[in-house]
């Protein structure tokens, strides 16, 4: 059962950043599906996992210790609440960094990198998104600089 919760929860992800990267015009795919939808039905998973295993927990299991987290999963029902934990927050990411892009003039072609590096490595794809903003920003001030 848990590898079937972990299938549908990364096709469903997968077709959310899918619909980033090639429909980043389509507000219904951007702000509801990747931003709502998908990442909800996610969080129903992830709230079920952590009812339906928190009593397998050890003893020891907690949030206050890196210890502690390591022992909550060593529980696989409670490891795969944060496998998809990261799946719903990633996602939530990506669509924001797709409509701030489209908000503030970023070229889509230019997110994509970022898009990818979310879905693999969240903090740090949100920290190129950042960097791409910001060049993006500088250089597109300068070549208007230099045409005027």
């Amino acid at each position: 059962m848990l590898e079937t919760i972990f299938s549908a929860c990364s096709a469903l992800a997968t077709l959310g950043w899918a619909g980033l990267v090639f429909l980043p015009g389509q507000r219904l795919v951007v702000e509801v599906l990747a931003r709502m939808v998908i990442p909800g039905a996610i969080a129903c998973t992830y709230i079920y996992l952590m009812a339906t295993n928190h009593g397998a927990a050890p003893p020891d299991a907690s949030f206050g210790s890196l210890d502690g987290v390591a022992a909550l999963f060593t529980v696989r029902g409670l490891l795969l609440a944060g496998w998809i934990h990261y799946l719903a927050f990633d996602l939530f990411v990506g669509s924001w960094e797709v409509s701030d892009a489209r908000a503030n003039g970023v070229h889509h072609l230019l997110i994509v990198p970022c898009l990818f590096v979310t879905f693999m490595a969240g903090p740090a794809g949100l920290l190129l998104y950042f960097i791409v903003k910001y060049a993006s920003r500088v250089f597109g001030a300068r070549a208007k600089e230099q045409v005027a």
